[in-house]
């Protein structure tokens, strides 16, 4: 009986010197990433110029077919592993040349509706700088979640996408993508042709 006493003391005394279990709250990765800063890099010989975030520490200038028709400009992201790569292209008064262009950016664009959950595309004008354009933000687990493209209409065409180094994860993605999309909204808005 005695032995039952002790064994009854011992249970009673290990249950109540534990303390209450409490679940962990869920917690979410925080990334903080710098704050925009912008300045305009030396595009010589380039017909337009736009601004870049210092963040983009390798811009890389290419010409295409020529000097005068078309150039690759790829501005890339070391820190988010990612790159906007921006193509220009003259139009040079060419109706079928422009139409031709649009077409393919668009269907650059369309290609991810295999993927993409939604495409929404918010058009950009602006009168005094003769800078009209789409940008169209990719939602879901696709290759390049933001695409854009810029004309005057008759002489200059300027596309753009936004492709990471990583396999595409929209959840994963989505902060590095929402910060280098204010970059391309920046580089539609700070736009001069030449």
């Amino acid at each position: 009986m005695k032995n039952n006493i002790y064994l009854l003391l011992f249970i009673v005394l290990c249950m109540s010197c534990g303390e209450d279990y409490v679940p962990k709250p869920k917690a979410f990765l925080r990334l903080d990433y710098p704050q925009h800063k912008y300045a305009r890099p030396d595009f010589t010989g380039l017909p337009f110029s736009f601004e870049t975030n210092k963040l983009a520490t390798e811009v890389n200038v290419k010409p295409m077919r020529s000097a005068t028709e078309s150039y690759g400009i790829d501005l890339q992201y070391p820190s988010m592993k990612g790159t906007i790569f921006v193509t220009y292209k003259a139009i040079n008064g060419d109706k079928r040349n422009l139409e031709s262009y649009l077409r393919d950016a668009q269907k650059l664009t369309l290609e991810h509706t295999i993927k993409a959950d939604e495409i929404p595309a918010f058009p950009y004008e602006n009168e005094e700088r003769k800078v009209y354009g789409v940008l169209s933000e990719v939602k879901g687990d696709v290759a390049s979640p933001t695409q854009f493209y810029v004309t005057d209409s008759v002489n200059h065409f300027l596309t753009g996408s936004l492709y990471f180094y990583a396999k595409p994860n929209y959840d994963s993605i989505l902060p590095a993508a929402n910060y280098l999309q204010k970059d391309i909204e920046h580089i539609m808005e700070t736009l001069r042709w030449k």
